[in-house]
Protein backbone atom coordinates (compact mmCIF):
# COMPACT_ATOMS: atom_id res chain seq x y z
CA UNK A 1 0.00 0.00 0.00
CA UNK A 2 1.48 3.51 -1.11
CA UNK A 3 2.03 6.17 1.51
CA UNK A 4 -0.05 9.56 1.31
CA UNK A 5 1.97 12.11 -0.20
CA UNK A 6 3.31 14.77 1.66
CA UNK A 7 1.90 18.43 1.27
CA UNK A 8 4.11 20.22 -0.65
CA UNK A 9 4.85 23.77 1.09
CA UNK A 10 5.18 24.98 4.59
CA UNK A 11 1.81 24.73 7.31
CA UNK A 12 1.97 28.42 7.23
CA UNK A 13 -1.41 29.30 8.51
CA UNK A 14 -3.17 33.39 8.16
CA UNK A 15 -4.82 36.48 6.29
CA UNK A 16 -2.44 38.19 3.63
CA UNK A 17 -4.65 41.64 2.59
CA UNK A 18 -2.95 42.29 -0.42
CA UNK A 19 -3.12 45.90 -2.21
CA UNK A 20 -4.02 44.35 -5.50
CA UNK A 21 -2.49 46.35 -8.50
CA UNK A 22 -4.54 46.42 -11.66
CA UNK A 23 -3.81 44.42 -14.91
CA UNK A 24 -3.14 41.63 -12.14
CA UNK A 25 -5.78 38.64 -12.03
CA UNK A 26 -7.20 36.87 -8.54
CA UNK A 27 -6.05 34.10 -9.47
CA UNK A 28 -2.35 35.03 -10.58
CA UNK A 29 -2.08 36.69 -7.66
CA UNK A 30 -2.98 33.75 -5.19
CA UNK A 31 -0.16 31.82 -7.27
CA UNK A 32 2.23 34.41 -6.09
CA UNK A 33 1.40 34.76 -2.89
CA UNK A 34 1.72 31.05 -2.55
CA UNK A 35 4.91 30.80 -4.20
CA UNK A 36 6.19 33.66 -2.34
CA UNK A 37 5.54 31.80 1.16
CA UNK A 38 6.24 28.60 -0.34
CA UNK A 39 2.95 27.42 1.25
CA UNK A 40 0.74 24.41 1.20
CA UNK A 41 -2.91 25.99 0.59
CA UNK A 42 -3.66 29.36 -0.50
CA UNK A 43 -6.77 30.93 -1.57
CA UNK A 44 -9.07 34.44 -2.50
CA UNK A 45 -12.13 36.02 -0.39
CA UNK A 46 -13.44 37.54 -3.31
CA UNK A 47 -12.81 37.85 -7.01
CA UNK A 48 -11.56 41.52 -7.72
CA UNK A 49 -11.11 41.81 -12.21
CA UNK A 50 -8.12 42.54 -13.58
CA UNK A 51 -9.30 46.35 -14.28
CA UNK A 52 -9.75 46.28 -10.61
CA UNK A 53 -7.20 47.61 -7.90
CA UNK A 54 -6.97 47.33 -3.90
CA UNK A 55 -8.10 44.64 -1.45
CA UNK A 56 -8.03 41.09 -1.91
CA UNK A 57 -7.96 38.90 1.36
CA UNK A 58 -5.39 36.00 0.64
CA UNK A 59 -5.68 33.29 2.87
CA UNK A 60 -2.88 30.73 3.49
CA UNK A 61 -3.09 26.53 4.98
CA UNK A 62 -5.85 26.48 8.02
CA UNK A 63 -7.43 30.14 7.20
CA UNK A 64 -8.63 28.75 3.90
CA UNK A 65 -11.60 27.27 6.26
CA UNK A 66 -12.53 30.76 7.12
CA UNK A 67 -12.93 32.35 3.61
CA UNK A 68 -17.06 31.79 3.83
CA UNK A 69 -16.78 33.91 7.05
CA UNK A 70 -14.58 36.71 5.29
CA UNK A 71 -16.90 36.23 1.37
CA UNK A 72 -20.14 37.50 3.54
CA UNK A 73 -18.62 40.33 5.14
CA UNK A 74 -19.67 44.01 3.64
CA UNK A 75 -17.71 45.24 1.08
CA UNK A 76 -16.66 49.08 0.00
CA UNK A 77 -15.67 50.31 -3.27
CA UNK A 78 -14.73 53.50 -5.23
CA UNK A 79 -15.66 53.41 -8.57
CA UNK A 80 -16.01 55.71 -11.56
CA UNK A 81 -18.29 55.71 -14.34
CA UNK A 82 -17.67 56.96 -17.68
CA UNK A 83 -20.98 58.31 -19.60
CA UNK A 84 -21.70 57.79 -23.23
CA UNK A 85 -21.10 54.38 -23.76
CA UNK A 86 -22.52 51.02 -22.67
CA UNK A 87 -19.88 48.41 -23.01
CA UNK A 88 -20.32 44.69 -23.59
CA UNK A 89 -18.45 43.89 -20.32
CA UNK A 90 -19.70 46.97 -18.59
CA UNK A 91 -16.07 48.19 -18.20
CA UNK A 92 -13.01 49.55 -19.94
CA UNK A 93 -12.36 46.40 -21.67
CA UNK A 94 -15.21 45.23 -23.95
CA UNK A 95 -16.15 47.07 -27.21
CA UNK A 96 -19.01 49.20 -27.28
CA UNK A 97 -22.65 48.20 -27.48
CA UNK A 98 -24.49 51.44 -27.10
CA UNK A 99 -23.54 55.42 -27.32
CA UNK A 100 -25.38 58.12 -26.52
CA UNK A 101 -24.70 61.95 -26.54
CA UNK A 102 -26.70 63.01 -23.89
CA UNK A 103 -25.05 63.97 -20.10
CA UNK A 104 -26.54 63.75 -16.84
CA UNK A 105 -26.15 66.68 -14.57
CA UNK A 106 -25.00 66.41 -10.83
CA UNK A 107 -28.90 67.12 -9.27
CA UNK A 108 -30.16 63.97 -11.75
CA UNK A 109 -27.07 61.51 -10.13
CA UNK A 110 -27.64 62.82 -6.81
CA UNK A 111 -31.45 62.17 -7.36
CA UNK A 112 -31.12 58.78 -8.86
CA UNK A 113 -29.44 57.04 -5.84
CA UNK A 114 -31.78 56.51 -3.70
CA UNK A 115 -33.66 54.00 -5.83
CA UNK A 116 -30.00 52.03 -5.44
CA UNK A 117 -29.88 52.15 -1.63
CA UNK A 118 -30.53 49.27 0.42
CA UNK A 119 -32.16 46.03 -0.80
CA UNK A 120 -32.17 45.86 -4.91
CA UNK A 121 -32.47 43.81 -7.69
CA UNK A 122 -29.91 43.49 -9.79
CA UNK A 123 -29.14 41.53 -13.17
CA UNK A 124 -25.36 39.86 -13.21
CA UNK A 125 -23.12 41.46 -15.69
CA UNK A 126 -22.81 39.26 -19.20
CA UNK A 127 -19.59 38.73 -18.02
CA UNK A 128 -19.52 37.58 -15.29
CA UNK A 129 -18.88 34.29 -13.08
CA UNK A 130 -22.46 33.25 -12.59
CA UNK A 131 -23.21 29.59 -13.12
CA UNK A 132 -25.83 29.27 -16.34
CA UNK A 133 -26.37 25.33 -16.70
CA UNK A 134 -22.99 24.82 -15.18
CA UNK A 135 -20.97 27.22 -17.17
CA UNK A 136 -19.71 30.00 -16.23
CA UNK A 137 -21.57 33.40 -17.88
CA UNK A 138 -18.44 34.82 -18.95
CA UNK A 139 -17.49 31.52 -20.83
CA UNK A 140 -20.58 31.68 -22.71
CA UNK A 141 -20.22 35.62 -23.69
CA UNK A 142 -16.82 35.17 -24.93
CA UNK A 143 -18.12 32.44 -27.07
CA UNK A 144 -20.17 35.17 -28.56
CA UNK A 145 -23.47 34.17 -26.53
CA UNK A 146 -25.80 36.07 -25.52
CA UNK A 147 -27.45 34.53 -22.44
CA UNK A 148 -30.63 35.71 -19.54
CA UNK A 149 -29.26 35.98 -16.25
CA UNK A 150 -31.68 35.78 -13.62
CA UNK A 151 -31.95 39.48 -11.52
CA UNK A 152 -30.98 38.65 -7.55
CA UNK A 153 -31.81 40.49 -4.35
CA UNK A 154 -28.63 42.46 -3.25
CA UNK A 155 -27.94 45.09 -0.44
CA UNK A 156 -26.50 48.40 -1.04
CA UNK A 157 -25.85 49.83 3.23
CA UNK A 158 -24.64 53.24 1.56
CA UNK A 159 -23.97 54.96 -2.20
CA UNK A 160 -22.38 58.51 -2.51
CA UNK A 161 -21.30 60.53 -5.61
CA UNK A 162 -17.89 61.72 -4.68
CA UNK A 163 -17.16 64.29 -7.50
CA UNK A 164 -18.34 65.52 -11.03
CA UNK A 165 -14.87 66.61 -12.32
CA UNK A 166 -16.47 67.10 -16.24
CA UNK A 167 -19.93 66.44 -17.85
CA UNK A 168 -18.14 62.71 -19.34
CA UNK A 169 -17.38 61.04 -15.53
CA UNK A 170 -18.49 60.41 -12.05
CA UNK A 171 -16.88 59.33 -8.73
CA UNK A 172 -19.09 57.39 -6.03
CA UNK A 173 -18.24 55.12 -3.11
CA UNK A 174 -20.28 52.20 -2.35
CA UNK A 175 -21.05 49.98 0.82
CA UNK A 176 -22.26 46.75 -0.41
CA UNK A 177 -23.26 42.97 0.50
CA UNK A 178 -22.38 39.80 -0.57
CA UNK A 179 -23.15 39.53 -4.90
CA UNK A 180 -23.27 43.05 -5.51
CA UNK A 181 -21.60 43.81 -8.87
CA UNK A 182 -20.48 47.31 -8.97
CA UNK A 183 -20.44 47.06 -13.39
CA UNK A 184 -24.14 46.16 -13.47
CA UNK A 185 -24.62 49.38 -11.03
CA UNK A 186 -22.59 51.89 -13.96
CA UNK A 187 -24.49 49.48 -16.64
CA UNK A 188 -28.09 50.42 -14.82
CA UNK A 189 -27.37 54.25 -13.68
CA UNK A 190 -26.25 55.03 -17.36
CA UNK A 191 -29.36 53.34 -18.76
CA UNK A 192 -31.84 54.92 -15.98
CA UNK A 193 -30.40 58.64 -17.05
CA UNK A 194 -30.45 57.94 -21.04
CA UNK A 195 -26.94 58.11 -21.53
CA UNK A 196 -25.32 55.06 -21.06
CA UNK A 197 -22.52 54.56 -18.88
CA UNK A 198 -19.66 51.83 -17.56
CA UNK A 199 -16.99 51.63 -15.29
CA UNK A 200 -13.72 53.39 -16.16
CA UNK A 201 -11.64 52.82 -12.42
CA UNK A 202 -12.44 50.54 -9.56
CA UNK A 203 -10.79 50.26 -6.31
CA UNK A 204 -12.08 48.32 -3.45
CA UNK A 205 -10.86 49.69 0.00
CA UNK A 206 -12.71 47.52 2.79
CA UNK A 207 -13.53 43.54 2.94
CA UNK A 208 -15.18 43.01 6.38
CA UNK A 209 -13.49 43.43 9.04
CA UNK A 210 -10.27 43.79 7.30
CA UNK A 211 -9.33 47.51 7.04
CA UNK A 212 -7.22 49.56 4.14
CA UNK A 213 -4.86 50.36 7.12
CA UNK A 214 -4.21 46.17 6.68
CA UNK A 215 -3.36 46.09 3.28
CA UNK A 216 -0.02 45.12 2.15
CA UNK A 217 1.70 46.12 -1.63
CA UNK A 218 2.33 43.53 -4.18
CA UNK A 219 5.75 45.18 -4.44
CA UNK A 220 6.94 45.09 -1.07
CA UNK A 221 6.44 41.29 -1.14
CA UNK A 222 8.24 41.24 -4.19
CA UNK A 223 11.15 43.40 -2.83
CA UNK A 224 11.52 40.56 0.05
CA UNK A 225 12.89 38.22 -2.95
CA UNK A 226 15.76 40.29 -3.35
CA UNK A 227 16.74 38.75 0.24
CA UNK A 228 19.00 36.31 0.29
CA UNK A 229 18.73 34.41 3.07
CA UNK A 230 15.51 32.07 2.58
CA UNK A 231 14.64 31.69 6.65
CA UNK A 232 15.23 35.57 6.48
CA UNK A 233 12.60 35.99 4.04
CA UNK A 234 9.78 33.78 5.11
CA UNK A 235 10.60 35.64 8.92
CA UNK A 236 9.68 38.91 6.78
CA UNK A 237 7.27 37.73 4.93
CA UNK A 238 5.37 35.29 8.00
CA UNK A 239 4.97 38.62 9.91
CA UNK A 240 3.04 40.38 7.42
CA UNK A 241 0.22 37.79 7.92
CA UNK A 242 -2.73 38.76 10.42
CA UNK A 243 -3.60 35.98 12.61
CA UNK A 244 -6.68 33.42 11.11
CA UNK A 245 -8.75 34.37 13.93
CA UNK A 246 -9.50 38.12 12.77
CA UNK A 247 -11.60 36.37 10.01
CA UNK A 248 -14.50 35.77 12.83
CA UNK A 249 -14.80 38.98 14.81
CA UNK A 250 -18.32 39.15 13.69
CA UNK A 251 -19.15 35.74 15.61
CA UNK A 252 -19.33 35.04 19.46
CA UNK A 253 -15.85 34.08 20.87
CA UNK A 254 -15.11 31.76 23.65
CA UNK A 255 -11.53 31.65 25.52
CA UNK A 256 -10.49 28.28 26.53
CA UNK A 257 -8.04 26.56 28.70
CA UNK A 258 -5.29 24.03 27.41
CA UNK A 259 -7.50 21.16 28.55
CA UNK A 260 -10.41 22.26 27.07
CA UNK A 261 -8.59 23.03 23.44
CA UNK A 262 -7.53 19.58 24.30
CA UNK A 263 -10.94 18.31 24.04
CA UNK A 264 -11.58 20.15 21.11
CA UNK A 265 -8.86 19.37 18.75
CA UNK A 266 -10.72 15.72 19.17
CA UNK A 267 -13.88 16.70 18.10
CA UNK A 268 -14.84 16.37 21.30
CA UNK A 269 -17.70 19.23 22.92
CA UNK A 270 -16.97 21.35 26.40
CA UNK A 271 -19.09 22.54 28.32
CA UNK A 272 -20.18 26.07 28.48
CA UNK A 273 -20.12 27.66 32.16
CA UNK A 274 -20.42 31.23 33.95
CA UNK A 275 -23.07 33.91 34.29
CA UNK A 276 -21.76 35.99 30.93
CA UNK A 277 -21.52 32.43 28.86
CA UNK A 278 -23.96 32.36 25.84
CA UNK A 279 -26.72 30.49 25.98
CA UNK A 280 -27.43 29.35 22.11
CA UNK A 281 -25.65 30.54 19.16
CA UNK A 282 -25.20 28.82 15.46
CA UNK A 283 -21.95 29.67 15.16
CA UNK A 284 -18.88 30.88 17.47
CA UNK A 285 -15.37 30.31 17.44
CA UNK A 286 -13.05 29.01 20.65
CA UNK A 287 -9.36 30.38 21.10
CA UNK A 288 -6.70 29.16 23.75
CA UNK A 289 -4.02 31.42 24.61
CA UNK A 290 -4.88 34.16 21.51
CA UNK A 291 -5.10 30.86 19.06
CA UNK A 292 -7.74 29.87 17.11
CA UNK A 293 -8.88 26.38 18.17
CA UNK A 294 -12.49 25.47 16.84
CA UNK A 295 -15.88 26.79 15.01
CA UNK A 296 -18.41 25.41 16.30
CA UNK A 297 -22.31 25.30 17.58
CA UNK A 298 -22.89 26.53 21.25
CA UNK A 299 -26.24 24.84 22.99
CA UNK A 300 -27.82 22.98 25.98
CA UNK A 301 -24.44 24.00 27.81
CA UNK A 302 -22.14 22.86 25.35
CA UNK A 303 -19.69 24.33 22.44
CA UNK A 304 -19.48 21.61 20.13
CA UNK A 305 -16.74 21.97 17.47
CA UNK A 306 -17.23 21.85 13.62
CA UNK A 307 -14.26 22.90 12.30
CA UNK A 308 -11.18 22.43 14.26
CA UNK A 309 -7.77 23.82 13.93
CA UNK A 310 -4.22 22.49 14.15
Amino acid sequence: MSKPRKPKGRPVSGWLILDKPIDFGSTEAVSKIKWLFKAQKCGHAGTLDPLASGMLPIALGDATKTVPYVMDGRKIYEFKVTWGEERATDDLEGEVTRSSNQRPTEEQIRNLLPKYTGVISQVPPQFSAIKIAGERAYDLARDGETVEIPSREVEIFRLTLLACPDENTAHFEVECGKGTYVRALARDFGRELGCYGHISGLRRTFVAPFGEDSMVPLASLVALETLEDMDERLAALDALLIDTSEALSSLPHLAVNDDQAHRLRMGNPILVRGRDAPVAESEAYATARGKLIAIGEIGQGEFRPKRVFV
